[in-house]
């Protein structure tokens, strides 16, 4: 049987307020703990699938800015 990471993820942050995920981010990078990536990509899918073709675009470019 196989563990849904994704699922457990999404029914442990499902509900969080605005103040909980950015605190949830902001401990996660400043922690650099290999384990909260997990995590981290699971936010990252839930804003790139609502988000508009512009702030995908522009969260590319932050990103590849941030790479250089």
């Amino acid at each position: 049987m196989g563990f849904n990471l994704r699922g457990a993820i999404m029914a442990n942050i499902q509900g969080s307020s605005e103040q909980e995920v950015e605190a949830t981010i902001s401990d996660a990078v400043s922690r650099g703990e290999e384990k909260m990536l997990p995590g981290l990509g699971v936010m990252f899918e839930v804003y790139w699938k609502h988000a508009t073709d512009q702030q995908k675009e522009q969260l590319c470019e932050q990103i590849s800015q941030g790479l250089q």
